[in-house]
């Protein structure tokens, strides 16, 4: 124990020193090095989201650490957003890149998964991240209106891994609902996109390959059932 507890703040603090000597020659880069102690101060942040995210991988077969992922990954993230912006100068970074929280959100999610085991723990990961994902593309284009059709995201979040779950796991029922939820998202995307004239042409194109990837998919799972699954049918 006091092996790797020495191992987990050795790393932090290694880590942690490599960041401040990119901050250092960055600074010096521009002729601000005296600025250096005031503008490095987002490396405690970073500590802090560093010392929450190692744990896990180095207490390994304590899995329950895994929990410590989802203040982890959003702290790490606020840190590294402020070290960027105090080292830069520019604050704007927040008004474009402050999606990146939400995502962050959805890895300490997609982690736990991975380390618990638990697969189910991947549906609120899809739908915090892709939610993020398109909050991130508003924020980079100032395309807010897109909500109008990208709305369609969230069953889709949601519907997208009970169906991977569903098809690793063998689970009929929640394979099914995957598929609807699936479908119910394609085809509501198909018809916002063809609806809004405000929508963009690249809409009008990605909902019908959405249709098209779900029919294909529905196909594929149909010619992949052994032949007692379908004499049972």
């Amino acid at each position: 124990m006091q092996k790797k507890a020495s191992l987990l703040f050795g790393v932090t603090l290694i880590l942690l020193g490599v960041l401040a000597l990119a901050g250092n020659l960055l600074i010096r880069a521009v002729g601000n090095g005296f600025l250096l102690g005031f503008r490095a101060w987002p490396i405690f942040v970073v500590g802090a989201g560093l010392l929450f995210c190692l744990p896990p991988f180095i207490f390994t077969q304590e899995r329950g650490l895994s929990g410590l992922f989802l203040p982890g990954i959003p702290s790490l993230t606020t840190g590294i957003l402020l070290f960027i912006a105090s080292i830069t100068g520019n604050w704007n970074i927040w008004a474009y890149l402050w999606p990146l929280e939400v995502i962050s959100v959805a890895l300490g999610f997609v982690l736990m998964s991975i380390f618990l085991k638990v697969p189910w723990l991947m549906i609120p990961a899809s739908v915090i991240g892709l939610t993020g994902l398109v909050l991130q593309y508003c924020a980079a284009t100032g395309w807010w209106s897109s909500w109008a059709v990208l709305w369609t995201v969230e069953p889709l979040a949601v519907g997208l891994p009970l169906l991977l779950i569903g098809m690793f796991k063998k689970i009929e029922g929640v394979k099914v609902a995957g598929i609807i939820l699936c479908g119910f998202a394609g085809l509501a995307f198909a018809a916002m996109s063809s609806i809004l004239v405000t929508s963009l042409w690249i809409s009008r194109l990605i909902g019908p390959a959405i249709v098209l990837a779900l029919g294909i998919l529905l196909v594929v799972l149909a010619l992949l059932k052994r032949p007692s699954e379908v004499k049972s049918t």
